[in-house]
């Protein structure tokens, strides 16, 4: 085979691993796969997650620059007006 036979493989996570790589709690991982947020795949009983997939999903949560709305629910800045 040639160099292009490794690219072909897909580098599975096991539902740890990536809830590690996500700094997540499994269970949170889990309510993630389940609203369709991270696929997933079931091999028997095992669950496991393409670490693609997951690192897809960790750059649609990336902030982007100036998104961030920081005033409180109320809609005021916070800070007293006098």
């Amino acid at each position: 085979m040639g160099d292009g036979a490794q690219t072909d493989e897909i580098d599975w996570l096991s539902s740890g691993e990536a809830a590690r790589r996500l700094g997540i709690a499994t269970r949170t991982l889990y309510r993630l796969i389940d609203d369709g947020q991270v696929p997933a795949y079931r091999f028997g009983r095992v669950i496991r997650l393409q670490r693609s997939d997951v690192d897809d999903y960790i750059e649609r949560c990336r902030i982007e620059p100036g998104s961030l709305d920081m005033r409180d629910p109320s809609g005021t800045s916070g800070v007293s007006e006098s």
